[in-house]
């Protein structure tokens, strides 16, 4: 290892040990679990903050923490002795080594597809060999996590449909299935079933994915551009409200339209 990521290392284990830090030594690995999905979501958000500006200070810190993380876990384990840092490393690396034939060995792939299709392969072939027990499924879509965020769910599971056929075969028919949804969904809104609406909403949210898969557009990352462009705009309808001496509450909906439309001619 770098010398850096050994002083991390030798940092993290000082923490842990006797007459270091008392919630460091409280930590556990269920306990640890929650700050390493906000620092993975953090760090999502910091990758495409880097896309858009250029500026990847965010990301450097936020990979930091993220790294922290898996220090942290893998020094629980080598306290326990069940696992180091250096396991952790090993392990990744043969894996990248024994899924990339064609970089490592003599295979020939030549597309990104022939790639994720072996990759996929081998990932089982490598479960077999180990002897582990595997979970019994009753689907192909029992490969996809349940507590995946709603989007990336859906996104993994209409991947695994469709690499056995199950899948529109062009952009314009998955058009038709959201307009259909969209007469479903105003067709609920007009029964003021709560229940039905939230289906029909589902439903229409569920094409989009769809949509965004066949357009090889990832869903999350789309929406969370959206979401950062919706901050910028609403600040600088904020912003300028302030300046005349008003207030979002005070300011009427053309107002802040207007504003609005002023925040998306200038590029925000």
């Amino acid at each position: 290892m770098s010398e850096k990521f050994d002083e991390l290392v030798a940092v993290m284990a000082r923490l842990r040990a006797p007459g270091g830090c008392p919630w460091d030594r409280e930590q556990t690995y269920a306990s640890l679990s929650q700050y390493l999905l906000e620092e993975a979501y953090e760090t999502f958000d910091a990758i495409h903050e880097a896309d858009a500006t250029g500026d990847v200070t965010n990301l450097k810190e936020e990979l930091g923490d993220l790294l922290l993380q898996v220090v942290f876990h893998a020094t629980i384990g080598a306290e326990r002795g069940e696992f180091d840092i250096d396991d952790v490393a090993a392990g990744v690396s043969q894996k990248l080594i024994l899924r990339h034939p064609h970089v490592f060995g003599d295979a020939k792939l030549e597309r990104a597809e022939d790639v994720l299709d072996n990759w996929d392969a081998l990932k089982a072939d490598e479960r077999r060999a180990s002897g582990k027990k595997e979970k019994e499924r009753e689907s192909i879509l029992d490969e996809v996590p349940v507590h995946f965020p709603a989007l990336l769910e859906g996104l993994k599971l209409t991947k695994k449909a469709a690499k056995v056929g199950f899948d529109w075969d062009s952009t314009d028919r998955i058009f038709d299935k959201l307009y259909e949804e969209v007469g479903e969904l105003k067709q609920a809104i007009e029964t003021r079933d709560a229940g039905e609406i939230g289906e029909e909403l589902g439903d229409l949210l569920f094409v989009l994915v769809n949509l965004a898969r066949h357009l090889e557009i990832e869903p999350e990352t789309a929406l969370k551009k959206t979401n950062r462009k919706f901050r910028s705009r609403f600040k600088y309808i904020e912003k300028e409200l302030s300046r005349q001496g008003n207030s979002l509450e005070s300011s009427t909906l053309e107002e802040m339209d207007a504003l609005w439309n002023e925040a998306k001619s200038g590029g925000s």
